[in-house]
């Protein structure tokens, strides 16, 4: 049975969130291609995670089978979170654009996840993933357009650095899909006629794949 995490990071309700409606409309669009098919929901938004602390450090850093009661319990969130990844065959994000960059759970998540001998590791020097053979969807809304080719494109670190992450994770397989200028909504322009694109593009990419 295939396995979908989604993972939300806007501290907006769904009801204000375009990122939401977008990995709304992603799974429903996966289930129907997936039937039967199982979904795990990861809301950032609603799950506490600290800042990484040099305890922290020194708990990852200790091999698994020597970490003390208290280190594995500083470790929990964290294993809970990978285990989720590793369970997971295909990924979806929805991610809001914040000053340019991700939402800051959505980092604090990465700190969380990216640790070594767990999705990362390295074999004679080199750098390798531990979350290969698996796919990953970046579903990003953001208040004006910072898209390739568009005046604004050099401000947008948002693609570039989950593109950069996720392939040092091992996860080559990505496609982002964008819904820019959802600032249009303050002055009146339909919800609807805003994300209509970014939907469209989310069932072609479905259609695409029989």
């Amino acid at each position: 049975m295939p396995t979908l995490l989604r993972i939300d990071s806007s501290p907006q309700t769904r009801s204000r969130s375009f990122s939401r409606q977008m990995t709304d409309e992603f799974v429903q669009q996966w289930l129907q291609k997936n039937p039967g098919g199982r979904v795990v929901t990861r809301d950032l938004a609603a799950t506490s995670i600290a800042p990484l602390n040099a305890e922290w450090i020194a708990a990852s850093y200790t091999p698994r089978p020597s970490r003390d009661a208290k280190q594995v319990e500083v470790l929990k969130l964290s294993d809970e979170l990978i285990a989720e990844l590793k369970t997971a065959d295909e990924y979806v994000f929805g991610v809001a654009m914040h000053n340019f960059s991700i939402p800051s759970v959505l980092k604090l998540w990465i700190d969380q996840i990216s640790r070594a001998g767990e999705t990362y590791s390295y074999e004679n020097g080199a750098a390798v993933g531990l979350l290969r053979g698996r796919k990953a969807t970046f579903l990003v809304a953001s208040g004006g357009s910072y898209e390739a080719g568009s005046p604004r494109a050099a401000m947008n670190f948002v693609e570039p650095y989950l593109r950069s992450l996720f392939a040092f994770l091992g996860v080559t397989e990505i496609q982002v899909i964008n819904a820019g200028g959802t600032g249009q909504a303050r002055h009146g322009v339909a919800r609807e006629t805003i994300l209509q694109p970014a939907i469209a593009s989310i069932q072609g990419a479905f259609e695409a794949v029989g």
